[in-house]
């Protein structure tokens, strides 16, 4: 009983989709048009999906060359700061002691000064000899700390190096433009200026 119920339903399904099978080439055979709009609505639906997909693959190109773009850019200011750091603490280490050493260039013309003072004095004189010994140190230790003396007497007038105070009648022809009188020395440290020469200019 139950084998018969089983063949009645498989004999029902066949008999509707023969109907179906019918029906359909009936509709076709009836309306051509309709063949072809269901092939032509097919291949948009399939011509739709191939764009669809390409619109996307070529998102993620210019997405990618955006990506690209941003981190070679960010590399490039990486080492442009890691260069300037760099820079920066050369630098802080070269001129560390700056202000220490600006701060000892007055004891340096203040020796100055006393020798000038003790010239006409003999050479062996004990206090000559002691003050001429200290200032030498002195200058020992401003060498070993990259300070240098600007060079300005008879020298071109250059306001990078020198700071004119005052100017006179050049004694000489050729002196005109040029430093004729020194009246504070200049230094620089590693050929950065700490303290400008004041000189009196030829005109």
């Amino acid at each position: 009983m139950a084998d018969e119920k089983i063949k009645q339903e498989q004999e029902l399904e066949n008999e509707t989709e023969i109907n179906g099978n019918e029906a359909q080439t009936q509709e076709e055979t009836a309306d051509p048009d309709k063949k072809d709009k269901k092939a032509k609505a097919k291949k948009e639906h399939k011509k739709s999906k191939k764009d669809d997909a390409s619109e996307k693959v070529e998102a993620l190109g210019q997405e990618l060359i955006s990506i690209k773009d941003k981190h070679i850019r960010l590399q490039a200011e990486f080492d442009n700061y890691r260069k300037r750091t760099m820079k920066e603490k050369m630098d802080l280490i070269k001129s560390g002691g700056e202000s220490v050493l600006v701060n000892i260039l007055p004891i340096i013309d203040d020796f100055e000064r006393a020798l000038t003072a003790f010239s006409e004095m003999k050479e062996d004189d004990p206090l000559k000899t002691g003050v001429t010994l200290i200032y030498n140190k002195f200058k020992d230790f401003l060498k070993q700390n990259g300070v240098t003396e600007i060079e300005a007497l008879e020298q071109e007038f250059d306001t990078d190096l020198h700071e004119a105070v005052t100017k006179i009648p050049a004694p000489k022809d050729e002196l005109k433009g040029k430093v004729v009188d020194v009246i504070q020395k200049g230094y620089q440290m590693n050929e950065k200026v700490i303290r400008f020469s004041k000189v009196v200019v030829g005109e």
